[in-house]
Order: structure tokens, then C-alpha cells, then sequence
């Protein structure tokens, strides 16, 4: 991935901030939230800095810091535009909720995160999701979610999953995926909907007594912020653009810029949107980015060995 695993040595120990980093991204929020809400950029760009100054100090590869930095611009140009411009789409769905109806829409959210990214897919389908489930919401329904528009659901491309779309950026085929992991898609997305089935059709079977006096009629299904399908194009169409540099990424910001001002405020305000998801986003791959450079080069620049070794 970075020309210095060809020309250096990388020092195993400074993979550590990688792994700090990865386990305070997924312990923090759970063992010390409240800390961690509040630090969470210090740590992330504290412990990327650390593998910077290796870099530049040590070992002067500066070819490779300009790698990262090129590849995190166009992940985050990916992953911001699409954010605003599903942010821009406002979806309700005036119906009561049955557990083949949720299983449904889960399939199609599953389906949606491969052109819109986890990301843009669920801030698109989460409030809706939510809404329709509001009289017999549990936490499964939110677990299920997660798992299959925000995870697994969007691996069949490289818009869909972020180290998907960094393989793209260095040659791997746009539909590889696609053509030789949909079998596995299809089982692991399977399997996930067959036990949401069970769970969700348990659980209204429960419910549904005790909520039929709350399920009242509202207003009709309705999609709204259409003309942002318009800027998903543009954005989906700046995938194949590579030369010259950065134009993809341009592209791709103006079409975030241009849905974001011109969508309805009433739009934005029905989604609850704003940017702090995806500052968070920005902020924690700047860590990531810059501290997986040692694991990637090690791992490069040991790959005949350990073949060889297994």
C-alpha cells in the first residue's frame, strides 16, 4: 500500500497505537462514555500523530504520508457526501409493523448500503425505522439494524464498506466483489433477516394486543428530497473519475454541497439532520489512517515470510 515498506524497516512495536486505538473505539463508549465522548479526538489524533512523527522523523517517508493522507480525502469525500445527500431524503412510512414487513425492509436496507454506504443508508432508514416500530420498539430492532444496513449489508461494493472503497483505490476491480462474494452476502445477510424473522414475529405476537389501542392512522407514506437523487448520481458517477487528482473528490464535494443547500430545511429538519456523525467519523479515521500505516507496511513487507510459515 505505502512505497516505504519497500525502502524501510517498520519497527513492529509502533503497530501499538493502532491497537490502542481500535480498542479504545470499541470499549470506550461502553466502559467510560462520558470520557470518551469528550476525548475521543485527542485520543484519535494524539495517537496518529505519534505514527507521523515515526514516520517523518525516523524514517522520512514522506511518499507514504502522502499516500494516506490522498486515500483518507477520498474516503472521507466518499463517506461525507453521501451522508449529506441521504440526509436530504426524507422517508415516511404510514404502516403498521409486521415481522415480514421489517424483515423486508431490512433486506432492502441491506441492499441500499451498497449504493448509498452504511453510512448514508442509515441516516436515511434509521428514523423511519424507528418510527414504524415506535408502539413495539425493542432493543433487537436496533441490534438488527446495525448488523444489516450498517455492517454487513453494504460488503457487495466498494461504495458500501470504507476498506472496500481503499482496495478500489489501489486497483482492485470495482465488481470483484460482487462477483465473487455475493454468495456469501447472501448467506450471512440470510441467516441475520431468518433470526430477525423469528424474534420480531415472537415479539408481536406478544405486543400486539397490548399495542392495537395505541396503533393509530397517520398521515400517508410519502419520500421526499427526490431531487437528491440528482447529487447521489453525481457522486456515484465521481467513483470512476481518477485522473486528474482529486477531481473525484471535488466532484463529490460539490454534490454535497450543492443537496445540502438546496434541500428543503423542513427535509433536514424531519431527519433531525446535523453534522456531528460525521465529524466523528472524520476525526476518529484521521487516527486510523494515519496509525494502521506501521501495520500495513509491516504486514506487506512481511508477506513472503509469513506465507511461507504457514
Amino acid at each position: 500500500m505505502n512505497e516505504s515498506a519497500h525502502a524501510v524497516t517498520i519497527n513492529p512495536w509502533m503497530i501499538l497505537p493502532f491497537g490502542i486505538l481500535l480498542a479504545l473505539i470499541a470499549l470506550g463508549p461502553v466502559l467510560f462514555a462520558r470520557w470518551w465522548q469528550q476525548h475521543y479526538p485527542k485520543a484519535a489524533i494524539g495517537l496518529g500523530a505519534i505514527t507521523l512523527l515515526y514516520y517523518l522523523g525516523g524514517l522520512h517517508a514522506t511518499t507514504a504520508i502522502g499516500h494516506t493522507v490522498h486515500e483518507y480525502v477520498s474516503f472521507i469525500s466518499l463517506i461525507g457526501s453521501l451522508f449529506i445527500v441521504a440526509g436530504g431524503i426524507h422517508i415516511h412510512i404510514d404502516r403498521k409493523p409486521s415481522a415480514g414487513f421489517n424483515t423486508l425492509f431490512l433486506l432492502v436496507g441491506s441492499v441500499i448500503a451498497n449504493i448509498l454506504g452504511t453510512t448514508g443508508a442509515s441516516m436515511l432508514l434509521i428514523r423511519p425505522w424507528l418510527r414504524m416500530n415506535k408502539s413495539r420498539i425493542a432493543p433487537y430492532h436496533v441490534v438488527f439494524f446495525i448488523f444489516l444496513v450498517s455492517n454487513v449489508g453494504g460488503c457487495l461494493t466498494p461504495i458500501g464498506d470504507p476498506p472496500l472503497f481503499l482496495g478500489y483505490l489501489i486497483g482492485i476491480p470495482f465488481f470483484w466483489v460482487l462477483e465473487n462474494c455475493w454468495p456469501i452476502w447472501l448467506v450471512g445477510v440470510g441467516l441475520l433477516l431468518m433470526v430477525f424473522y423469528v424474534f420480531d414475529r415472537r415479539a408481536n405476537s406478544v405486543n400486539l394486543k397490548i399495542n392495537k389501542q395505541n396503533d393509530t392512522p397517520g398521515r400517508a407514506s410519502k419520500v421526499t428530497g427526490l431531487g437528491n437523487l440528482f447529487f447521489l448520481a453525481l457522486i456515484l458517477g465521481a467513483i470512476f473519475v481518477d485522473k486528474p487528482l482529486f477531481m473525484r473528490e471535488g466532484l463529490m464535494i460539490a454534490a454535497a454541497i450543492g443537496s445540502y443547500f438546496t434541500t428543503a430545511k423542513s427535509v433536514h429538519e424531519a431527519n433531525h439532520f446535523d453534522f456531528h456523525p460525521i465529524k466523528e467519523v472524520a476525526i476518529l479515521f484521521v487516527g486510523i489512517f494515519a496509525t494502521m500505516m506501521p501495520a500495513l507496511d509491516w504486514l506487506q513487507g512481511n508477506s513472503g515470510a509469513l506465507a511461507e510459515a504457514t
